[in-house]
C-alpha cells in the first residue's frame, strides 16, 4: 500500500489550469507547490526531475506545472494521481491571444498579439511549423505519454485519454470537478471540489457553437479553415475526451514506464498562465 498519495497538476496554457489551482489551493494550502522546468532530450531525463521534486517537497500533496511533462514518474511507495484538461482548440487559441494580447510581456506571443488581429495571429504562428501553439498543441502533451512506437501523435494522445486517471474538459467544468472529487477523495476524503472561474480571458457565458460561430465570422472563412485543419488531432482529442466525460470515469489501463520519447518545442507564453 502507497505511504503517499500525490497529485500532479500538467497545467496546460488557456485549459482552466489557473481555476484547478485555485480548488487544490483551497484544498491543501501551503501543500501545494509550483515550479517550472526546462526542457529535456528525453522523457526519462524530465521524469526523473519531476521525480526529484516530488522527494525534495515531502510534506507537499498537490504538484502543478506548466512545464511538466508526461508520462508520470514512477516512485516506490507514492501514488502518483496524475490531472489535466482538454480545451474545444479553437476556442483556447482565442482565449490565448487574448491573454497574451493583454499580458503586456516581452515574449513573442505576447508582442505579436499587441501588433495584430487574431487573425493575423493565426496566420503567423501556423507560417512557423515548430511553433505548436495553434497548431494540435494537446495532441502535442498528451502524446508524450507514450513512446512513438506506440503509433501517431494522435493515436498515442487518444491512447492518453483513455489511460490517465482523470481528464477533465474545460467546457465541462462543473461536472469534471464532480468526478475529480470523486476520484480524489478516494486518497483525501475530505476533499471538496469547487465552482471557480479564475484567469478568464474570455467571455464564456455564451455557448461554444455561439463563440466558434462567432470566431469564425471574425476570422473569415479561409483562416478559420486552415485553423481548423491544423487542429483537426486536438479536436478529436476533445471529442473523446468529452464523451468519456459523460459517460463517467472508465477504469484506466496500466501506465508505460518512462522511455525516451524526444519533446516538441514548448508553446511560446505558458508560464503563469491559465
Amino acid at each position: 500500500m502507497s505511504a503517499r498519495t500525490v497529485i500532479l497538476h500538467y497545467h496546460l496554457f488557456k485549459n482552466a489550469g489557473t481555476s484547478l489551482d485555485q480548488v487544490l489551493k483551497q484544498n491543501f494550502g501551503t501543500r501545494w507547490v509550483t515550479r517550472e522546468f526546462e526542457a529535456r532530450a528525453n522523457a526519462a531525463a524530465h521524469a526523473k526531475d519531476v521525480a526529484q521534486w516530488i522527494k525534495a517537497n515531502p510534506d507537499a500533496v498537490a504538484f502543478s506545472s506548466h512545464t511538466m511533462e508526461l508520462p508520470p514518474p514512477e516512485l516506490p511507495g507514492i501514488k502518483i494521481v496524475p490531472l489535466i484538461f482538454v480545451r474545444h482548440p479553437i476556442d483556447r487559441v482565442a482565449s490565448a491571444y487574448s491573454f497574451e494580447r493583454k499580458q503586456g510581456g516581452k515574449g513573442f506571443g505576447s508582442v505579436l498579439a499587441r501588433h495584430t488581429t487574431l487573425g493575423g495571429y493565426c496566420e503567423v504562428r501556423l507560417s512557423m511549423p515548430r511553433d505548436r501553439q495553434c497548431r494540435n498543441f494537446q495532441a502535442s502533451r498528451f502524446s508524450r505519454m507514450f513512446s512513438e512506437e506506440h503509433g501517431s501523435e494522435l493515436e498515442r494522445s487518444l491512447k492518453a485519454v483513455r489511460t490517465l486517471p482523470f481528464v477533465g474538459v474545460v467546457e465541462d467544468f462543473d461536472v469534471s470537478m464532480d468526478k475529480l472529487a470523486a476520484l480524489l477523495q478516494q486518497d483525501f476524503p475530505d476533499f471538496r471540489g469547487a465552482q471557480v472561474a479564475a484567469n478568464v480571458s474570455r467571455d464564456v457565458n455564451r455557448s461554444l457553437a455561439q463563440r466558434v460561430s462567432e470566431l469564425q465570422a471574425e476570422l473569415g472563412d479561409e483562416v478559420y479553415d486552415q485553423l481548423v485543419a491544423a487542429n483537426t488531432d486536438d479536436l478529436l482529442l476533445h471529442q473523446a475526451a468529452t464523451e468519456r466525460g459523460r459517460r463517467g470515469v472508465a477504469p484506466a489501463e496500466s501506465p508505460p514506464v518512462a522511455d525516451e520519447n524526444p519533446t516538441a518545442d514548448e508553446a511560446d507564453g505558458q508560464a503563469g498562465s491559465t
